[in-house]
């Protein structure tokens, strides 16, 4: 089976393929400070839940944006799996050409997600990444990643809000807005972030459409955010929640066989 890690600044995603299908997923805390043998402590209860162990996974990939834990996950392959694993960057075999100033900066989590989305959806690609930052990325028709955007995430901008105000409480936005003017000061904030947040990425989108004119880019979203952001929104086409797994295991495919 095939291990597939998302190391993101707040959440890791893990998934688990079997035979090219997705058989398991998790979403934990990412903790920078973690060795390699506690990462190898998590995994082997994540695996012990489904009555697997190490034993089962013969494929390592790693897409990691926090460089400090690399050597812990090079520690927990190398000990625990008795793999090496395959970490993400911009010297893998793709199918996608890196086009921007400097390839090399281009965090691995882009570079799946471009990878995933244009093999789900060949043509000019807009990919919105919901995750600690919000990503925008541009694919041409050709395959070419072109570049993009980064803003910052909605949770970032609802940590800023409580950490800032005196007053301000920290507000869950899983439910629903009900109107654009809030009677309290929760409606008040929902309304901020959720219809605030919808215009800063069709705005984006809005932008990011003009440059790549007079192709008509179809928009991705993923990430932990997506779902709650999309009715927002007027310029998400789709919503691929695993797109990013999909993307690793791709790159392993590419690049192992």
């Amino acid at each position: 089976m095939l291990l597939a890690i998302d190391v993101g600044n707040s959440h890791t995603v893990i998934g688990l393929f079997k035979e090219g299908r997705l058989r398991y997923h998790w979403r934990v805390n990412t903790n920078r400070d973690h060795t390699g043998d506690e990462l190898a402590a998590l995994f082997w209860n994540l695996l012990a839940l489904e009555e697997l162990t190490f034993e089962h996974v013969h494929g390592l990939i790693i897409a990691s944006v926090v460089p400090a834990m690399h050597s812990a996950w090079l520690t927990f392959g190398r000990r625990h799996i008795e793999l090496d694993p395959l970490f993400v960057d911009h010297t893998l075999e793709t199918g996608v050409t890196i086009r921007t100033d400097h390839p090399a900066e281009v965090g691995a989590d882009r570079i799946v997600n471009a990878v995933a989305a244009f093999a789900n959806s060949p043509g000019p690609l807009i990919v919105i990444d919901f995750g600690t930052a919000t990503t925008f990325d541009c694919i041409s028709a050709q395959g070419e990643y072109l570049g993009g955007a980064i803003a910052p995430g909605m949770g970032i901008s609802l940590d800023a809000l409580t950490k800032r105000t005196a007053k301000l409480p920290r507000v869950d936005i899983s439910t629903p807005l009900d109107k654009a003017i809030g009677t309290d000061t929760v409606g008040a904030i929902k309304s901020g972030v959720l219809l605030g947040y919808g215009g800063l990425v069709d705005g984006l989108i809005k932008h990011l459409k003009g440059d790549m004119a007079p192709e008509e880019p179809k928009v991705v979203a993923t990430g932990g955010m997506a779902g709650i952001i999309a009715p927002y929104t007027e310029s998400i086409d789709a919503l691929e929640p695993m797109l990013t797994l999909e993307g690793l295991r791709l790159l392993h495919e590419r690049n192992t066989n």
